[in-house]
């Protein structure tokens, strides 16, 4: 099974997948929060690339966490 790590960068900059031990660069943010732990407004963000974006979404999503999931650039023009 594949548990995300935290973010981080590729060494060209570009973000990469949250997956554990995926290099790929991201292309979905997946925003969640845990409610016994977050405000109901406050969303926590991994990353996935295209082969990873349904094994997180089904990880959050069977705890309840899941909230949206958007294209990175589209959450980059939003949240910027």
């Amino acid at each position: 099974m594949i548990f995300p790590e935290t973010s981080a960068e590729s060494a060209a900059g570009a973000p990469i997948c949250s997956a554990k031990g995926c290099r790929a660069d991201a292309v979905w943010v997946l925003a969640w929060n845990n409610p016994k732990l977050h405000t109901p407004d406050r969303r926590k963000t991994w990353l996935a690339c295209e082969e990873h974006r349904e094994h997180l979404s089904q990880f959050l999503g069977v705890r309840g966490f899941l909230k949206d999931v958007v294209a990175l650039a589209d959450w980059e023009s939003e949240n910027s």
